[in-house]
């Protein structure tokens, strides 16, 4: 039995600085509406969703333990997180017990950025004529996500149409977008009713889109006035990164010195910048490096937001289990993961997760979280040779749906952890190689003959000079491309599909 006393993690302590302000940038996990429905259900639900044989024996507090954003049960704790539209129950007037995790929080102890589902508009499944202001159906939508933001979230995206939306028919079909001028206008429709229609319940980012510079310039000038405070008494408070913006640093640093220059970066008005999701540790220390830069020379509340594609869910989903902090490669950091332990033979053995996992050589090393801590591999594994499922029929493996929530949970601790670790790391003195560059066209291996990225950095954003700002940036456009950019890729192959096809393709 794992009886073993574990202390909760506080990892929201452990962002902080002595300021009170994060010291690196803030990763932000994407509840996924899966696991956030086993908290909901085993507060409301008669017996619980989960029976007490079923529960781990060292889960002293349930499966609420679980419940990262409730720092007084929560196994860990965790203050920042995401949630999307998309995924959400929409209707504000009805309890949603799935829900209850996001909805019930307590917002002092917890904070909530939403994700305004613009992502579901490109793929067609909110059918609308989003370029048309009075389309009933967009209309609709608009409202039930401005209400659902203002009742549940800190601070929300804004609904903006994605500029890859006209790249497929099925987009182009369910959205009436084809062309890039129309995702804007769209785009500028949606900005115009948050505008007008919202409280002040909570705040919104402006999202900046675009899958090439020209795309993200033309993008910049017609959004940019919903961030101004001459354009409108009450802007929206920040900006959200999307599209080849949040992939591509040279793109990301030429947006937002602009923001800088244009006074769109002010302190108490324009405070966070969140960039969606990259899959690459680098960008973890990359924009670090962009938030205290940012604060020393410019806005000294400011705070950069991470999202990463590589979600510590949907690695859960495709069987993937976070085993340990960075990995063992100097020269590239990554978050370790490999296939998960799913063996029926496991059902009945007793021993702690950690154990099986190094003793039966599942991993080479397994770095235990709050949550595997308190596991015993029989919580994982339930299923034995030819029991029956909760459908009546013979498992196909050794996990049911719980054990998934369980793996998710651990998943989390994990790749915050290890966020937060590399930045440790960064800050001791170890770079990974991508965070460095020779000051010559040839590569140096002399201590003094290496640039650091935090001082490219330090030195675009020092200057008081627009045009140098941005020749400085341009300067290091060779060193940019070393940065993974989508699904991994780096150097010339950063430039995404969408700006393949704007080399192929001329929109009429």
């Amino acid at each position: 039995m794992n009886d073993r006393t574990v202390a909760q993690d506080d990892l929201t302590a452990k962002l902080l600085g002595t300021d009170g302000l994060p010291k690196y940038a803030v990763y932000l996990p994407a509840i996924s509406n899966f696991f956030a429905g086993y908290i909901g259900r085993q507060r409301y639900m008669s017996r619980g969703c989960i029976d007490d044989e079923r529960m781990p024996t060292a889960f002293e507090r349930g499966i609420e333990g679980l419940n990262w954003m409730n720092k007084a049960e929560g196994y860990f704790y965790y203050k920042h997180n995401l949630y999307s539209a998309g995924h959400a129950n929409l209707d504000t007037t009805k309890h949603s017990i799935k829900e209850a995790m996001i909805r019930e929080r307590n917002r002092t102890d917890s904070w909530l950025l939403g994700d305004s589902g613009g992502f579901q508009i490109g793929k067609g499944v909110w059918q609308a004529d989003w370029k048309d202001p009075n389309c009933p159906a967009a209309l609709a939508k608009r409202k039930e996500v401005l209400a659902w933001m203002e009742a549940y979230m800190d601070y929300g995206m804004v609904l903006d149409i994605p500029a890859w939306v006209r790249k497929t028919e099925r987009g182009r079909a369910a959205s009436g977008i084809s062309t890039f001028g129309e995702a804007i206008q769209a785009t500028s429709i949606n900005n115009e009713f948050f505008m007008r229609n919202r409280t002040g319940a909570c705040k919104f980012l402006n999202v900046m889109q675009g899958g090439n510079h020209k795309e993200s310039e033309d993008w910049y000038q017609r959004m940019k006035k919903f961030c101004d405070p001459k354009q409108y008494e009450a802007p929206f408070n920040g900006w959200a990164c999307g599209s080849q913006i949040a992939c591509d640093p040279h793109l990301t640093l030429k947006r937002l010195i602009t923001c800088r220059f244009d006074g769109l970066l002010e302190p108490g008005l324009h405070d966070w910048i969140h960039v969606l999701g990259n899959s690459d540790m680098e960008w973890v220390l990359l924009l670090s490096d962009m938030q205290r830069a940012i604060r020393k020379y410019h806005n000294p509340q400011a705070d950069d937001q991470l999202r990463l594609c590589q979600s510590p869910f949907v690695a859960t989903v495709h069987g993937q289990l976070y085993n340990d902090i960075i990995g063992n490669n100097p020269k590239h950091w990554r978050f370790p993961n490999e296939w998960a332990i799913d063996d029926k033979k496991y059902a009945n053995d007793n021993r702690p997760f950690k154990d099986v996992a190094e003793q039966d050589e599942h991993f080479a090393r397994f770095v235990d979280s709050p949550i595997s801590a308190r596991l015993k591999i029989s919580d994982v594994c339930v299923y034995s040779s030819g029991d029956l499922n909760k459908l009546g029929k013979v498992s196909k493996n050794s996990w049911d749906s719980f054990s998934y929530a369980l793996q998710m949970a651990h998943n989390v601790w994990m790749h915050t952890e290890t966020t937060q670790e590399a930045n440790r790391r960064y800050d001791a003195g170890l770079y990974p190689s991508v965070m460095t560059t020779a000051t010559s066209g040839r590569k140096s291996t002399l201590y003094f003959d290496r640039l650091y990225c935090s001082d490219i950095i330090n030195d675009i954003w020092e200057t008081s000079d627009y045009g140098k700002a941005m020749k400085l940036i341009d300067h290091y456009s060779s060193y940019w491309m070393n940065f993974r950019g989508v699904r991994g890729n780096f150097g010339p192959k950063a430039k995404n599909s969408l700006t393949a096809f704007d080399h192929i393709f001329q929109e009429a």
